[in-house]
């Protein structure tokens, strides 16, 4: 009997000692889901859905804006570079839905995988999505006549701040798909406050646009802020008085998301 368990036990005897390695497993992780990401589609639809926002939000009001002499390009093109950010946090929401609901992360907590990996890689999957919208976002942008004219610093602290909004956001939605598990009713849940504020905000038409009872909240909440900043990027320039307000914005939804997403997704179900 003790001749069988001895070869049994030698039989992976001549092979390395594993040595689990946290960032070859945030790189199988990641590329696991950029793999599922391009044939699925999603990166194709990450090109077009900066398209579709760009011709339904520009084209309805582009004459109207410049009969009052707003360069409507100009203006409404940080809005549509928020909104596909938005479009990656409904992403990255469901994306962690989907891997509580079907157990994966409750698989990955019973093996060797760092606690941290699962979250940084649909995180950086979700990045990846951004980038790419946001590369077809200008290039559709500036198919309509939006340009950058306050020099490449400006421009790449424009795609930064779009960059940092879009990765917040999508920790915060993270941690709510993990919560919830429920893809399906996440997305719902979603929509409706981008819905609201998108629609009532400085990034559609100016402040004069909206009834007097409600402007202080379009001026002052984090999309017209957001807004403000990233048309003077690409203008002539934003200043730290314009700045420091969307900054603390994301700053403090970075502070309040962060432990949010690292609990719901460390915690065992």
């Amino acid at each position: 009997m003790s001749a069988p368990a001895v070869e049994r036990s030698d039989l992976f005897a001549g092979l390395p000692r594993s040595k689990p390695n946290s960032f070859g497993q945030w790189r199988a992780l990641t590329g696991r889901i950029l793999w599922v990401m391009a044939t699925k589609g999603e990166l194709a639809f990450a090109c077009v859905t900066p398209l579709v926002l760009t011709l339904g939000f520009y084209l309805p009001l582009k004459y109207v804006m410049n009969f009052r002499g707003i360069d409507y390009a100009q203006f409404v093109m940080p809005i549509i570079v928020l909104q596909t950010m938005s479009v990656t946090m409904m992403s990255n929401a469901q994306m962690a839905a989907f891997e509580a609901m079907t157990g994966f992360n409750t698989r990955l907590q019973t093996m060797p995988v760092g606690k941290m990996v699962p979250l940084l890689s649909r995180i950086s999957a979700g990045m990846v999505r951004s980038i790419v919208s946001l590369a077809a976002a200008i290039g559709w942008g500036h198919m309509i006549g939006f340009h950058f004219v306050a020099g490449w610093g400006q421009t790449i602290l424009f795609c930064a701040f779009s960059l940092a909004v879009g990765t917040v956001l999508g920790i915060g939605a993270d941690a709510l798909g993990s919560l919830t598990k429920s893809p399906e009713s996440l997305s719902q849940a979603l929509t409706l406050p981008t819905l609201i504020f998108g629609m009532l905000s400085c990034g559609f038409v100016p402040e004069s646009g909206f009834p007097e009872w409600v402007r202080p909240f379009v001026r002052n909440q984090p999309i017209s802020q957001f807004s403000f900043a990233m048309r003077d990027m690409a203008a002539n320039g934003v200043t730290w008085d314009v700045f420091w307000v969307p900054l603390l914005w994301v700053v403090g939804a970075a502070v309040l998301f962060t432990p949010a997403a690292v609990w719901a997704s460390m915690r065992r179900s």
